[in-house]
């Protein structure tokens, strides 16, 4: 396949856990973690490359105590029946807490055709079967349901966190059961951490891939990937096949360090294209989750011959 688009990356810079949406009005919708985790802002641009040089509007900001004070991560922007939603996760700190690893999901709502108008109204927490460490929720619709695919802290599994799904009555409320379709198993997926987290949903070729990322947010970060046949039940774990090797990871050769949390969309001339995040050096100095540097970062995928995509390798900063 001859691919025509190239962007001169990074995109944008110090925006981590990046996510892209493209409305029917022609826009490109962008949110990512900032480095402060203190708001959510949004962004739009008629190109994915503008979107490094559009202005951010802050949609929301954290609370000064309480259970929205502190590490406002991951949030993602979706339309929803009409209205648009921010999905994020954040955490509260307290005398004895950072707020670190504390984390619940919560969903903004506007109704205003241009999300960066209008009010973003707090629908509130978004409550799973646990009470627990959970972040990094995403949605999708299939045949007319609406799903919610997050990640979470099972307090019998060891380790930090895996993926789940569940259907929605309506854009903040689950219902029905909440099924682990991923937890980390392979050694990719356990450096420093077990992590799964990060999903975002592909629908194509006749399935449903859910990328997700996982080990530690340094140089070990990386992306695995999950599908399902379309026509399965997407709540039962057996309809969902994982691979046994990380599907996007660290290439050193081109400078790319720790590529993951990513979204998908298309370019402007309909190629599939995926946004993530990396880092351009290896060595981080204290604590990654506070390494500001890891940058958005978008390039074109293709398609292998069984349908399942081909992400490559990251490519080099520049225009690739």
């Amino acid at each position: 396949m001859e691919r025509n688009e190239t962007y001169n990356n990074p995109v944008v810079e110090q925006r981590a856990d990046p996510w892209v949406y493209k409305h029917a009005d022609g826009y490109y919708y962008f949110t990512a973690s900032v480095p402060e985790y203190d708001r959510i802002e949004i962004r739009r641009s008629k190109t994915l490359q503008g979107l490094g040089e559009a202005e951010p509007v802050v949609a929301w900001r954290k609370y000064e105590t309480g259970p929205l004070s502190a590490n406002i991560w991951a949030p993602e922007i979706h339309f929803i029946q009409g209205k648009w939603y921010i999905y994020f996760a954040a955490a509260r700190t307290t005398e004895t807490n950072d707020g670190l690893f504390d984390h619940r999901m919560y969903v903004l709502e506007n109704d205003s055709a241009n999300p960066l108008e209008g009010t973003w109204t707090e629908k509130g927490k978004i409550r799973t079967q646990w009470e627990s460490f959970a972040l990094d929720a995403t949605t999708f619709e299939h045949n007319g349901v609406l799903y919610y695919v997050w990640a979470q802290k099972d307090p019998d599994i060891e380790g930090n966190s895996n993926l789940y799904i569940s259907e929605m009555s309506n854009p903040w409320t689950l219902q029905g059961k909440q099924v682990m379709i991923s937890t980390p198993e392979f050694p990719w997926e356990v450096i420093g951490f077990k992590v799964n987290e990060g999903a975002a949903v592909l629908k194509r070729n006749g399935r449903i891939f859910i990328s997700y990322s996982a080990s530690a947010t340094d140089h070990n970060y990386c992306m695995g990937l999950l599908y399902a046949d379309e026509s399965t039940d997407l709540l039962d774990p057996a309809s969902w096949v994982k691979s046994p090797e990380p599907v996007f990871a660290t290439n050193e050769e081109n400078g790319q360090y720790g590529p993951g949390h990513n979204s998908f969309t298309v370019s402007e001339d309909g190629e599939d294209v995926i946004v993530y995040h990396a880092r351009n050096y290896k060595e981080i100095i204290g604590d990654p989750l506070y390494d500001p540097n890891r940058h958005t970062r978008m390039q074109v995928f293709g398609w292998n011959e069984d349908g399942t995509p081909n992400f490559g390798v990251p490519v080099k900063d520049g225009e690739r």
